[in-house]
């Protein structure tokens, strides 16, 4: 009778212990699994149902395998053979990232802690879980937000330098334009030579428009309007080209210019305008520079309310991974200057009302920038429209 008795109340205390185990568990906030040496799974608490998407029922008594990714499965069958064979540990009491597999299939990182207990069953190893997305998650904001630190303040700086810039250039500007008169009148009084009076002409004209584009360079940063006018596009297309040409020095490249019949007058800031189809020009000569058949088209056309200037050219194209960098000040991919020249560019555009884009070509070969300018000033920009002419 006594024994009876003796014996109840082991059994009434071990089932509390349980159940205390049992609470303990699934009130844990980390993913908590139990396995014996068979690798079959003997506890799974809440949170890792939570985690992994399997119920308890799923698991108990299967191999714990199915938490693995199967190159994981793999060495976790030889590391527990190899630790009960020799006692050498790897993992017990240190602790690793490690990757987790999903009920779906998804495979994501986890902190894994594991620890060992011997049984009257046998030896038994609790795995402790921790999720570690959303601390990379907290990790990659923190990041970024660091790098978008670092670029506003290069902005910052490039703002400032390009007052100073501004500022500083004007002077020796001025002068380099007074010497040039100079000479010029100089030459006129004193020689025929119409070749040379044609050179200093260019030369003061260039000078002229290095101090139009830092005045406006000036404008652009302090977020002023453009000075628009009415821009005979045709004649405009072709001078653009022609400063290009200028410094293409063995000229090799083949440009190009389609302009569509009767388009319109454009209301737009000449130089910065020159500046954005000049810079895509030369972009485009430097990608043609390695390629068989080196060409680069100018093509001008209205859309709607909107007038399309398309460079486009046979290089190899712009590779994928560039793309989302693409239009991004210092994030230019070639070997010489700051990678701004996009970036001021699109910058340009949209302070006109419209936009510079990177567009597919299809099935060709290159790469075609599109700078979208409304004829009408005041109207929003319409969506993009892809298909060519």
């Amino acid at each position: 009778m006594d024994h009876n008795v003796g014996s109840d109340h082991d059994e009434c205390a071990l089932t509390v212990s349980d159940a205390r185990l049992a609470s303990v568990l699934d009130t844990a906030a980390d993913g908590i699994v139990v396995i014996n040496e068979n690798a079959q799974v003997l506890a799974f608490n809440k949170a890792c149902e939570r985690l992994f998407g399997y119920q308890r029922s799923e698991l108990i008594g299967k191999n714990v395998h199915k938490l693995m990714p199967s190159d994981y499965a793999v060495e976790h069958d030889t590391y527990v053979q190899n630790y009960l064979d020799t006692g050498e540990k790897r993992i017990i009491g240190i602790g690793r990232e490690v990757r987790g597999r999903h009920k779906d299939g998804t495979e994501f990182p986890i902190e894994l802690s594991v620890g060992e207990t011997e049984t009257p069953e046998g030896r038994q190893f609790i795995g402790i879980m921790r999720d570690l997305r959303p601390r990379r998650a907290v990790e990659e904001k923190l990041a970024d937000a660091q790098s978008q630190l670092v670029h506003m303040t290069r902005i910052s700086a490039m703002d400032e330098m390009g007052a100073a810039i501004a500022h500083e250039l004007n002077q020796p500007l001025t002068a380099l334009l007074l010497y040039l008169q100079t000479a010029s009148r100089r030459l006129n009084s004193t020689s025929s030579d119409e070749a040379v009076r044609s050179v200093l002409d260019k030369a003061i004209k260039e000078v002229e428009r290095a101090g139009d584009i830092i005045q406006r360079m000036r404008q652009l940063v302090e977020k002023k309007e453009p000075e628009r006018e009415d821009i005979a596009v045709a004649e405009f297309a072709a001078e653009c080209l022609k400063l290009v040409q200028l410094g293409s020095g063995t000229g090799k490249t083949e440009f190009r210019l389609k302009v569509d019949p009767d388009l319109p007058t454009l209301s737009a800031d000449p130089v910065q305008i020159r500046q954005i189809l000049v810079n895509l020009l030369r972009n485009g000569r430097e990608a043609v520079a390695s390629s068989d058949n080196k060409r680069v088209t100018l093509k001008i056309r209205r859309v709607d309310k909107v007038l399309e200037f398309r460079v486009c050219d046979t290089g190899p194209g712009v590779p994928e991974a560039m793309r989302s960098e693409l239009f991004r000040a210092f994030r230019g991919q070639k070997r010489k200057g700051l990678g701004l020249g996009l970036a001021i560019s699109r910058s340009i555009a949209q302070n006109h009302g419209g936009d510079l884009l990177l567009e597919d070509n299809g099935q060709e070969a290159g790469a075609v920038f599109v700078l979208r300018i409304p004829l009408d000033k005041t109207a929003p920009l319409p969506a993009a429209n892809d298909d060519d002419e």
